[in-house]
């Protein structure tokens, strides 16, 4: 197997983990640089993640069009992807998902911080793009570069920027790194929102604390066994499933049998 054909599974798997963990439902994305040309990336066609596969992947440019026009229907913010790489040599994968538990935080003044070790990857620093700050009054999608390049100047050097009543973007330096991120941070948001309703203040993680955790290499075993872990568990759930469907095995015959 080649190192884009390697990219392109690794990535249609990221869809289903995002979708088995329920980061993602039939909308969110997740996309990876293209391994062999810096100057582009790779992302899905307009597909809910569960269902993504290899011949859905396309390649685009920082534009956020597709190199090769005229072929599957491109998410419609795909240049939420274009616009982070193109700020961000450093980022390798990028995530957007409309995971309810953040969205409090998006519309409220009270920052979300990192409490949890496993959440140490979104930064000490969590800052929340509105785009109605320079754009006014729209459907809250980033459907433009214009748009998506003032997202990224929002997410600056962070790892993740929560997006104002309407979910998060997340990046990384793989792909592994920033589904881990994403995963966790919904997680993060929860033990957050249960610790304030407790009262008092809460003890997040210091920087020194997510300084250490951040050194972590990304082919450490921290990473390769999560993404087993992940995958495994993507393969359990879909056990005696159809793929043609989702059915159970079997559906088939008996709606034959009833002339379905």
């Amino acid at each position: 197997m080649n190192v884009l054909d390697a990219a392109i599974q690794d990535l249609v798997m990221a869809n289903h983990i995002l979708a088995n963990e329920n980061i993602v439902d039939a909308y969110g994305h997740v996309s990876v640089r293209h391994p062999e040309n810096p100057q582009r990336f790779l992302l899905s066609c307009s597909r809910s993640p569960e269902f993504v596969a290899a011949d859905d992947i396309l390649e685009f440019g920082f534009d956020g069009e597709p190199v090769v026009p005229g072929g599957k229907k491109p998410y419609l913010e795909r240049f939420i992807h274009a616009g982070v790489y193109a700020a961000r040599p450093d980022v390798n994968a990028v995530i957007h998902s409309h995971a309810a538990d953040v969205l409090p935080f998006t519309i409220s003044t009270r920052p979300l911080q990192p409490v949890l070790n496993t959440a140490s990857g979104i930064g000490e620093h969590v800052p929340v793009w509105d785009i109605r700050d320079r754009f006014g009054d729209t459907n809250i999608l980033v459907e433009s570069i214009e748009q998506a390049d003032d997202l990224a100047s929002t997410l600056a050097g962070n790892s993740v920027t929560l997006m104002r009543g309407h979910g998060f973007t997340a990046v990384g330096r793989t792909l592994i790194e920033v589904v881990k991120s994403a995963i966790y941070l919904p997680l993060n948001a929860r033990v957050m929102m249960a610790a304030l309703s407790l009262g008092g203040e809460i003890k997040p993680l210091s920087p020194g604390e997510i300084a250490i955790r951040h050194k972590t290499p990304i082919d450490s075993p921290a990473y390769t066994r999560a993404w087993e872990y992940w995958t495994n568990r993507v393969k359990l759930s879909r056990v005696g499933a159809c793929s043609c469907c989702g059915g159970e095995h079997g559906q088939h015959d008996t709606d034959n049998a009833r002339g379905k």
